[in-house]
Formats: structure tokens, C-alpha cells, sequence
């Protein structure tokens, strides 16, 4: 009788330290992880194959046009008259010299200004053109990641020039056509070799020499 009771308490006893050893592991162990589904795509790829990507390069071409046209205009009108002060500032007075310096400086001034003006007036322009379409992308990146139970996706050409964020993933986690698809948009043929952002560029400069004083 005593052995049995003695055999009940070792039993009680180790079954006690059981309990409170379970009782002190981390409580994250009670409930599994969910693997994570990792996805990929290109946004600049999918901006440059949408259909409105064409009519935006259209737009960027005639404003950029048009500033190039002003600039040449402000320009042969510095030279006209740069021209025509160096021909005749020898018969001029003290004050027309002058008169016609100082225009001359401020015409040089404000193409100058014109010129980093005109950068401005086209990244404002293009960023007006393709941000609703950017909108529209990401939506129909997100709609094909919750529909597919992707837990995250990654753009390929995040940081252009750099290193990209994606060294490496399989093939078949690439949503890109899943989201043309989505878009109803046609998938092109074959991707091409990855290409950074087409940006608008500004009018190009030109040397606009100050008049020469005697």
C-alpha cells in the first residue's frame, strides 16, 4: 500500500512539472505561422504598354515642341540685337550703350530663366498625365494580389538606376500579365529588356554670349 502511494506521488509530481514546463514555452508556438506568397512585377513595363501611354508621349512631344520653338525665338532675338549693338556701339553715346546693355542682359537673364523653367513645366506636366494611370495600375495590382493570395509584390524597377529591390524570383510568381489581363489590356508578344522611366526633357540650351564692352 505504501509503494502504491508513493508510486501515485512521483506520478503527480512529474506530471505537475510537465504542465509548467508546457506553461513556459513562448506562446507563438501555439498557432502556425501562414507562409508568406511573395509576387513581382514591373510597373514601368505595364505604364508603357497601357493604351494611354501613347497619347501621353503625344502630349509631352507638343508641349516640349512648343518650348523648344519659344526658346528659339527668345534666342535669335538676343542674337539679333547682341548683333546689331557689337555693329554699332561704336557711333553710340555713353547712355544708349548702356540702354542697350541693360536690355541685353535682361533678355540673356530671362532666357536663362526660361530655360529652368521649362524642366519644370514638363516634369509637372507628365506627372499630371501619368499619375491617374499610376492610380489605376496599382488598383489592378492590388485586386490580382488579394484574388491570386499574394501576401506581397514587388516592383522590379523600384529605384531605377540601381540596384533593383528583386534579385531573384521564379517565373511563375510574375503577375504582369495577370494584371494586363485584369486590365483587359492585350499582353505584349515579349517582354523587352527593362528600360528606365521615359521622361519629358527640356528645350535644349544654347550659349547666349553677353555683349562685349569696350
Amino acid at each position: 500500500m505504501k509503494n502504491k502511494l508513493i508510486a501515485l506521488a512521483v506520478t503527480l509530481l512529474l506530471g505537475g512539472s510537465q504542465v509548467w514546463a508546457q506553461a513556459q514555452q513562448p506562446a507563438t508556438t501555439a498557432a502556425p505561422v501562414a507562409t508568406a506568397k511573395i509576387g513581382y512585377t514591373n510597373m514601368e513595363y505595364i505604364l508603357q504598354n497601357m493604351p494611354e501611354s501613347k497619347d501621353i508621349q503625344n502630349q509631352i512631344t507638343i508641349q516640349r515642341t512648343q518650348l523648344e520653338k519659344n526658346y528659339g525665338d527668345m534666342t535669335k532675338e538676343f542674337q539679333d540685337k547682341l548683333a546689331a549693338y557689337e555693329k554699332g556701339q561704336a557711333q553710340m553715346s555713353d547712355l544708349i550703350k548702356a540702354d542697350k546693355e541693360k536690355e541685353l542682359q535682361g533678355l540673356q537673364q530671362r532666357i536663362q530663366e526660361f530655360q529652368q523653367n521649362s524642366s519644370s513645366q514638363l516634369q509637372n506636366k507628365y506627372n499630371q498625365l501619368v499619375n491617374p494611370v499610376m492610380q489605376k495600375i496599382q488598383k489592378n495590382v492590388d485586386d490580382v494580389a488579394k484574388e491570386n493570395g499574394f501576401t506581397f509584390v514587388f516592383n522590379l524597377d523600384a529605384g531605377s538606376g540601381t540596384i533593383p529591390v528583386l534579385l531573384y524570383a521564379p517565373e511563375e510568381n510574375d503577375i504582369t500579365n495577370l494584371v494586363f489581363k485584369k486590365m483587359g489590356v492585350a499582353i505584349p508578344s515579349k517582354q523587352p529588356a527593362q528600360q528606365p522611366a521615359a521622361q519629358p526633357t527640356a528645350a535644349p540650351k544654347s550659349a547666349t554670349p553677353a555683349p562685349k564692352k569696350n
